[in-house]
């Protein structure tokens, strides 16, 4: 019943507020629709005055200048008028006028002021003579001869006629141009106008706005700031906060709401410190594992025939190498140690392997001087070392060297395991790929732990430590090798 009455009262107020906020919306949407449509209507009316001037100025400027100059040309014989299949082109005076007629004609239905349709019918007048005295002429030059009388119909009549077109469209122009004027007016006024009645319509919104919050403040802002408060010390960690309110709507929900949540959250902080606890003790215990104890037997079995046959100066090497490389392996505990100690670490590693596969094994290490002091998650050189000895360098016939290097690019550091052993085809480096990002179900991942276990390992704890954009990457071609490039940020 209560949370019942608790939705009743939310959905109430609301509504108030959604009928507030269209009080203030509406009249400012219909203001500016309006405003839109004023100046929309303005603009159209604007932009056809423009266009019409424009095009009518291109006959202004070259109408009559065509026209006189075509029919000289046509009178003297230069046209070819009198042979269809040599006349020039654009030497129809017949088309021209035409093609005026329709532009002038396209005019006048486009505008509705009676002093400019009276400036195009007296234009339309003119043309339609020009054409029948464009017809006389025509008529005496296919007759042959007339050459006199040609020209004196040139300049009497054509000219004449092509002049007082082109004052026509001069008057055409300055009617539409002074139109123009008008409407630039009526433009202006309708935007103060509008500015005005905007004016208005904000001044009694703000109004309207400051005497509802007023209104509603008290009931709405100060239990959510006295919830804020009790927020705010619920993040710097004072987890016994609780929230009571005497009202019954919503913020009593909202009370009831964050005091469940500050318990769940405090029974998952507490479950989260278990876990965090319990990951770190499963990480050095998995840390520990990745020392293969096959390699400490192999190498302790190693001293023991380096010892029976007398050399004991080898001996002694390996024991040294062997205590520097579980030293760092250990490191007191710690989870990061220097790239300098990593660089020992492999070099340590693969002293001990070179040891006992002497006859098949080299190895370079390179790494740039200002990257040593850097630090690096331990054992997460040496496992991959390690895959490439046991799986590239072992299986190949003959000998095989590994390549450690280190550099710095920009803010990260990237590692490369290069090795010429046997490689792999396309699907051993797919299933690879597979294992080392996690896509590997549990069995499968049994069943290959001795291919790529510690390399799978050494990306989980990366992309935990760093992110998921710094990890290991694989490259391989069979018959050629392996490189694994390792990228870590700069820490």
């Amino acid at each position: 019943m209560s949370k019942k009455k608790n939705k009743v009262k939310f959905s109430r107020i609301q509504s108030k507020l959604m009928l507030y906020i269209w009080i203030c919306i509406v009249p400012v949407i219909i203001l500016f629709g309006f405003a839109i449509a004023r100046l929309f209507a303005y603009y159209q009316d604007y932009d056809l005055l423009v266009r019409n001037i424009t095009s009518a100025n291109k006959y202004n400027m070259s109408f009559k200048d065509n026209m006189d100059e075509m029919m000289y040309r046509i009178i003297i014989g230069n046209a070819n008028w009198t042979n269809p299949e040599e006349k020039l082109l654009n030497e129809d005076p017949k088309a021209l006028i035409i093609e005026a007629r329709e532009h002038f004609i396209e005019l006048k239905s486009k505008t509705g002021e009676e002093s400019v349709r009276s400036d195009l019918d007296a234009l339309l007048k003119l043309l339609g003579i020009l054409d029948e005295r464009v017809d006389d002429i025509l008529a005496n030059v296919e007759e042959g001869g007339h050459y006199d009388e040609n020209m004196e119909m040139l300049d009497m009549n054509i000219r004449t006629l092509t002049s007082l077109i082109q004052e026509d469209i001069q008057k055409y122009i300055y009617d539409e141009a002074e139109y123009m004027e008008i409407l630039r007016r009526d433009v202006g006024k309708s935007l103060i106008t509008s500015v005005r009645l905007l004016i208005i319509f904000l001044v009694l919104i703000i109004a309207v706005i400051f005497f509802f919050s007023r209104r509603l403040s008290r009931r709405i802002t100060e239990p959510i700031t006295e919830l804020c408060d009790m927020t705010e010390k619920f993040a710097g960690g004072d987890f016994t906060v609780s929230y009571h309110t005497n009202s019954n709507d919503e913020m009593q929900t909202l009370a009831e709401s964050f005091n469940s949540m500050v318990q769940e959250i405090k029974q998952l902080i507490d479950g989260i410190h278990r876990e965090q606890k319990n990951a770190r003790d499963a990480e050095m215990r998995l840390l520990q594992e990745q020392i293969n104890p096959h390699f400490l037997y192999n190498t302790l079995d190693a001293i023991v025939w380096m010892t029976e046959a007398g050399e004991k100066q080898k001996a002694i090497q390996v024991v040294q190498e062997l205590s520097s490389f579980f030293r760092i392996s250990l490191s007191k505990g710690k989870s990061e140690i220097t790239i300098k100690d990593e660089k020992e670490h492999v070099k340590n590693y693969l002293e001990i392997q070179r040891y006992r596969y002497q006859d098949i094994l080299d190895y370079e290490i390179d790494f740039d001087e200002e990257i040593l002091d850097y630090h690096i998650q331990k054992l997460t050189l040496q496992p991959i070392v390690e895959n490439a000895l046991y799986h590239g360098i072992k299986n190949k016939r003959g000998g095989g060297c590994i390549k450690v290097s280190g550099r710095q690019e920009s803010n990260d550091i990237v590692f490369t395991i290069e090795d010429n052993g046997i490689g792999m085809n396309e699907e051993g480096l797919e299933r690879l790929r597979k294992l080392i990002s996690g896509e590997l179900v549990t069995e499968e991942l049994v069943s290959d732990e001795h291919r790529g276990f510690g390399m799978a390992n050494v990306e989980q704890r990366l992309e935990v430590h760093y992110g998921r954009e710094y990890g290991i990457t694989v490259e391989s071609t069979y018959g050629e090798g392996t490189t694994v490039t390792v990228r870590i940020p700069k820490t």
